[in-house]
């Protein structure tokens, strides 16, 4: 699941649906030319629209579903209204175009030794690990099937946006901070109680959501064998690695501190690059926007 072989392309999408699914959330649908490549999960676009010219800089997507109906492709992005660029999004009606690059960044890997997949998203983190569990390789029945379970996390039961592709796929696990639905409390609270029941060998964790929640899964495993993978949520200006803006520290294999490009080198990342001395501090109390 790396990075597709195909080059990104800049394509015209037309809105085919927008409709609001929770407060400040919207699936966005886009209906594209068939040329255009198929995504990978964990991969992005970045969107703009073209007749406004605005925003300026386009709005990093995560992938939420890819499929082809005959000679066109659709694209499904799951996204929160949560400044002036999105804002402007959840205005567009059917039939209005947005300009579209991608597939781009790295993706999530799938080794053929994992049995135990776990998903833990944050808001609309959910989009690319909805995507990952679409994987054929993990609906793939003619090989020793691939157990699933998912923690998803939000503010309160009205805003567990997506969910409903989750369902009846995994075994769901819901986490509020209002305890009005699922788990009261944090949804790395929730791993963290169940863990210690995994085995270690044949489990990989893949995780998206906000910067908080993803440091304190880094503490969660830190004295863990279990492999993870997390996606990150960073602001970028031009998605293909040219402006540097998205860079983040990592730890190399050397011990030594690097730096890589969110929207080129990642957005996925092993979780001990990133934080090999997490700080256990950090409150995971805010669902990301992207």
């Amino acid at each position: 699941m790396k990075t597709a072989d195909e080059h990104p392309s800049l394509a015209s999408g037309m809105v085919i649906g927008n409709p609001s699914v929770a407060p400040d959330h919207f699936l966005l649908t886009l209906r594209l030319p068939p040329s255009f490549a198929t995504p990978q999960p964990g991969q992005f676009v970045m969107i703009r629209d073209p007749e406004r010219g605005e925003p300026l800089l386009p709005r990093p997507l995560s992938v939420y579903g890819f499929h082809r109906e005959g000679d066109q492709a659709i694209l499904d992005l799951l996204y929160r209204s949560a400044g002036r660029g999105t804002s402007l999004f959840s205005r567009m009606k059917p039939g209005a175009l947005l300009a579209v690059l991608g597939p781009l960044g790295r993706g999530f890997t799938l080794p053929r030794d994992v049995r135990k997949v776990i998903l833990l998203a944050g808001g609309v983190g959910v989009a690319p690990l909805t995507f990952l569990l679409q994987d054929s390789r993990l609906r793939d029945t003619s090989v020793q099937k691939t157990e699933t379970t998912a923690y998803v996390g939000a503010r309160t039961a009205k805003l567990l946006a997506g969910i409903e592709r989750l369902e009846g796929l995994c075994d769901l696990r819901i986490a509020t901070d209002d305890g009005s639905a699922g788990y009261h409390g944090l949804v790395t609270d929730l791993l963290r109680r169940d863990l210690g029941g995994y085995d270690t060998e044949g489990t990989m964790i893949y995780a998206c959501g906000p910067a908080a929640m993803i440091r304190s899964l880094a503490f969660i495993v830190k004295e863990s064998d279990i492999r993870c993978e997390v996606s990150l949520e960073e602001r970028m200006a031009c998605g293909i690695g040219a402006c540097l803006g998205c860079a983040v520290a990592i730890t190399d294999s050397d011990g030594k501190r690097a730096y890589r490009r969110v929207c080129h080198d990642g957005p996925v990342f092993d979780i001990r690059e990133i934080f090999p001395n997490p700080c256990p501090d950090e409150q995971d109390n805010s669902y990301g926007s992207r």
